[in-house]
């Protein structure tokens, strides 16, 4: 599509994602209630630990709850302990709640002020008389060994598979339903730990598949990817289980599962969604909480989506009651806000150590319920789409080159995070022309394992109009892992495999062709102009030409890197090229086959984000919605909403960057210019986390601002009409 044409498209269709027309249940029924879902902006959970009962102060969390405008609640009920006078048998009451009701005085409580109430239970884990009554109900081990509790060992791990989430649980999830009638049940841990070896998972597997259940945890095994297979089947049984029982209490009630195996089910089952991405661990990179947003808004649409952020610390060794650093948990929230998400923090237990989060959070809040319209997204304006493929991840990476497969991934947004370039992200499974019509360019990061049906799906994108990108062995595999002779894209990126992959590849180097006359050559090589060579990526695919094809950059092969006086190439220069560029109509078509995109995000070494970036901008063939210029790092994501558009900034600039947390933030300024829809008039410009009235200027069909300074998160927006 073309971007005029696409830009007056977004303008009309703006909410075409989102729910709307009479509510129904899943019979065909029509609702007696309006539908819930889209209304909460802003919520805020509470994990109870067994001693809140009588010990901590629920009127203070009413308080704060009402402080910052907080419009859901997500608090916990039942499972491993119920905060209520529970009347089921084995259905462990807190020992601290005595004749009182925890749980009904808070829901009471959030429900006049006009909060909606989702209620959390945690299943994975139950008490010694559970054990005692149903020791079927408590998962096995591979040894044969009742599994114990690997945090409390006074506590035994239950099977997710079998009758104590299908039978016990839902008799709780009933009697939680008929007491509190609240908007849906959240279930944690819901979905099992492992292989379970238990009866009843060793013989309904066997039925199902005729075999016994897998040893040990081999995703490219073939009884484990029947196992995978199986076990995504119950967990989507249990959860349409578990709703049909809630909605046969409440109609408009739903049960939101915490987390799914597969994405695109999750956006077809679920109503609305729960990302339970709390907050950075080890060398996440700070964008990591909008990268999870933009893989489930891939399938979930314009579906509300509420990101669960903690103000505690999310490292291996999990300490709950401490707290991050005001500017971790800005950063954190403002990516999920950036990229659709609406926030929700979790605080674990009632009664708190540490206060320090709490002022960070009002203020997100509050700035959040002020802007609220101009966070209600109609539609997303990105138009370069990233390809993911969990079936990529499941079926591919046994051979030594198909190691971390996800630094594939990671690198190319890296390069467009840093491009400042905004984008979505695509899942394999929905390529249909229906849902790429928006896009001008598709990039694939090592999609390697593709159908037959998907590889034509790209090739009718391509012919329809659409630019590609791909990577390393882009389609070299079948929807199962299974190796083809040639690429299932050969015919677009005009080569084919020559058998082999090279790598680790030392002291190796891509040759820079620099021709001033040729706008292509200076389109792919800017800002490189001063070197005549950089380094190589660490591994590339043996490919051969079908085709004439310009060399920008061609290669230099490994030479010696020791010793000293044996380092010179022995090839200086040759005519393999390291980029394959196509134009086809209107299409552009780039193949690299080195792994530039892992090698990137291994290295971070600047000559590869340059060149990816001049790349993708090659292929995208138009200007961006957007432009940002100015200093340092920032993510940038631009939506639709009915009668405005807005220009999300993220401030990613720190050294902490990729080591968390931050320390402090850093503020940079930034010029932003926008291109507006066509058949609209700006009518005003703000900028809404600081509040600001900006200056702004029209040139031909764009606004000019200047955002004097952006300290974690700042929004653009622009009215419309």
């Amino acid at each position: 599509m073309k971007r005029r044409t696409f830009i007056r498209t977004t303008s009309l269709l703006g909410g075409a994602y989102a729910l709307s027309g009479p509510s129904v249940l899943a019979t065909g029924a029509p609702l007696t209630e309006p539908l819930w879902l889209d209304g909460p902006m802003r919520w805020a959970q509470l994990a109870f630990v067994e001693r809140d009962p009588g010990h901590y102060d629920p009127d203070f969390w009413l308080r704060y709850f009402k402080r910052i405008h907080a419009d859901g609640a997500l608090l916990s009920a039942g499972g491993v302990v119920a905060f209520y006078p529970t009347q089921i048998p084995l259905h462990h009451r807190s020992d601290f709640l005595g004749d009182t009701d925890t749980l009904g005085y808070l829901v009471e409580g959030c429900k006049k002020q006009g909060m909606k109430i989702m209620l959390r239970t945690d299943p994975h884990a139950a008490r010694q008389d559970v054990h005692d009554a149903h020791p079927d109900w408590i998962a096995v081990t591979a040894d044969g060994q009742q599994r114990r509790h690997w945090a409390n060992p006074d506590l035994w791990v239950t099977c997710a598979l079998g009758p104590y989430n299908f039978e016990f649980m839902t008799r709780v999830n009933t009697e939680i339903m008929q007491r509190y009638q609240p908007e849906g049940i959240f279930s944690n841990r819901w979905a099992g730990h492992d292989i379970c070896y238990c009866e009843h998972c060793t013989r309904q597997f066997k039925q199902a598949t005729g075999l016994a259940l897998p040893t040990k945890i081999d995703r490219l095994e073939p009884t484990y990817r029947k196992w995978a297979g199986w076990r995504m089947t119950r967990l989507r049984a249990l959860w349409m289980h578990w709703d049909s029982e809630i909605r046969k209490q409440r109609p408009a009630s739903r049960f939101i599962p915490n987390g799914f195996p597969d994405k695109v089910m999750t956006g077809k089952e679920a109503d609305l969604f729960f990302a339970d991405q709390q907050a950075r661990r080890g060398l996440m990179a700070p964008w990591a909480n909008g990268k999870g947003a933009k893989e489930l808004r891939a399938t979930l649409g314009m579906k509300p989506l509420i990101g669960i952020f903690s103000v505690g610390i999310e490292e291996e060794f999990r300490w709950k009651d401490s707290v991050q650093s005001d500017a971790e948990i800005r950063i954190w929230v403002a990516e999920g806000t950036a990229n659709g998400m609406r926030p929700c923090f979790v605080k674990f237990g009632g009664d708190i150590y540490d206060k320090r989060w709490m002022e960070a959070v009002a203020r997100l809040y509050e700035g959040y319920h002020k802007n609220e319209s101009y966070l209600r997204n109609t539609a997303s304006m990105a138009r370069v789409g990233v390809v993911y493929s969990e079936q990529t991840d499941r079926n591919y990476g046994g051979k030594p080159w198909q190691q971390k497969g996800s630094d594939h991934l990671d690198g190319m947004y890296q390069a467009l995070v840093e491009s400042r370039v905004p984008f979505d992200m695509v899942n394999d499974q929905l390529l249909t022309p229906r849902d790429l019509e928006r896009f001008r360019l598709l990039i694939l990061p090592n999609t390697a394992a593709l159908s037959d049906a998907q590889c034509q799906q790209l090739r009718a994108f391509v012919d329809a109009g659409g630019s590609l990108i791909a990577t390393f062995e882009t389609s070299l595999y079948t929807e199962d892992g299974q190796q083809r002779p040639d690429f299932g894209l050969a015919s677009l990126f005009g080569v084919s495999y020559a058998s082999q992959v090279e790598g680790p590849l030392r002291n190796s180097y891509l040759q820079l062709r620099h021709t001033p006359a040729d706008r292509q050559s200076q389109a792919i090589l800017k800002g490189l102009t001063d070197t005549p060579r950089i380094i190589n990526a660490i591994h590339r695919v043996k490919v051969t030409p079908t085709m004439p094809f310009p060399s920008p950059v061609t290669l230099i092969p490994t030479y010696p890197d020791l010793p000293m006086e044996d380092v010179y190439p022995r090839v200086s220069e040759t005519d393999t090229r390291e980029l394959y560029l196509r134009q086809i109509g209107p299409s552009r078509v780039a193949y690299l086959p080195g792994d530039l995109d892992r090698s990137f995000w291994q290295l971070l070494n600047t000559d590869h984000g340059q060149l990816l970036g001049n790349v993708i901008r090659w292929a995208l063939g138009e200007e961006p919605i957007v432009t940002v210029t100015g200093p340092g790092v920032l993510d940038i994501n631009v939506w639709r909403q009915r009668t405005s558009m807005t220009v999300h900034l993220v401030n990613l600039t720190n050294p902490m960057m990729l080591k968390g947390p931050f320390r402090e933030l850093i503020p940079v300024a930034a010029q932003v210019a926008v291109q507006v829809p066509a058949g609209s008039t700006v009518t005003g410009v703000k900028l809404l986390m600081s509040g600001q009235i900006p200056a702004f200027t029209r040139q031909n069909n764009q606004i000019l601002v200047t955002v004097p300074s952006i300290l974690d998160h700042e929004i653009v927006a622009l009215d419309l009409v």
